[in-house]
């Protein structure tokens, strides 16, 4: 038997138990439509999509203790490594139809399935793009109320402060997935994570959550934060 019920307060966010498993799950916003091997499940009026949270690390996040999730109906989002489109989808859902999320996406080939999901969720916008490069996407992206950050490169963080002083609105919020072997492989990942939380609080940013996310996936850390 499949219950389902909202996940604490956070707006489109719903908590699914079965056989004593927990998952999550979000409002399609493209009902009949699938992005990867979700099940869609008919919930009172609503088709939910659930959300795996070994393929996303917002889910496992949420799973793991997230305390606040900024992300509501109607905002604009800078998703900096949306690749396929897995997360930035349930992103889309919550969103919703008066939002937007900007996917900037470095590689061709996973562009080209991101493209097939943009082509039924109209609020998703895919940029092909280097994001340290921000200007260059300045034409389609305007300022954003949160940034997420999922890029697995040895620069991220300072790929998200360039890119968090070009497009984030002034209190405006931060995520970031940091994969430790992505940094160095020679150093402990715990120390990783401090010298990458370091440098973004010595560069304007306080960090209000710190999570890691382990079952789901190894030696990473979720952030959460804000621009002074």
């Amino acid at each position: 038997m499949v219950e389902i019920s909202e996940f604490k307060d956070f707006q489109g966010v719903y908590q699914v138990m079965e056989s004593g498993q927990r998952s999550l799950a979000t409002v399609n916003l493209a009902p009949g439509k699938k992005v990867y091997d979700e099940l869609l499940i008919k919930f009172k009026d609503e088709e939910l999509r659930t959300w795996n949270p070994f393929r996303s690390k917002l889910a496992a996040a949420l799973l793991n203790g997230l305390e606040e999730l900024p992300i509501k109906e109607g905002d604009q989002i800078l998703y900096l490594g949306a690749a396929s489109g897995t997360t930035s989808s349930h992103i889309s859902d919550i969103v919703g139809r008066k939002g937007r999320v900007y996917c900037v996406e470095f590689s061709p080939r996973a562009i080209r399935d991101l493209l097939t999901v943009c082509e039924y969720r109209k609020n998703m916008l895919p940029i092909l793009a280097d994001a340290r490069f921000p200007d260059r996407y300045s034409p389609l992206c305007g300022l954003v109320d949160l940034i997420y950050c999922d890029i697995a490169q040895p620069d991220q963080s300072k790929i998200l402060l360039d890119n968090a002083f070009t497009y984030l609105k002034p209190k405006g919020k931060i995520m970031m997935a940091i994969k430790a072997r992505s940094i160095d492989v020679t150093k402990p990942p715990a120390e990783i994570f401090k010298n990458e939380i370091e440098f973004l609080e010595e560069n304007g940013f306080i960090i209000t959550q710190k999570i890691r996310l382990e079952p789901y996936t190894a030696d990473h850390i979720f952030i959460l934060g804000s621009l002074k």
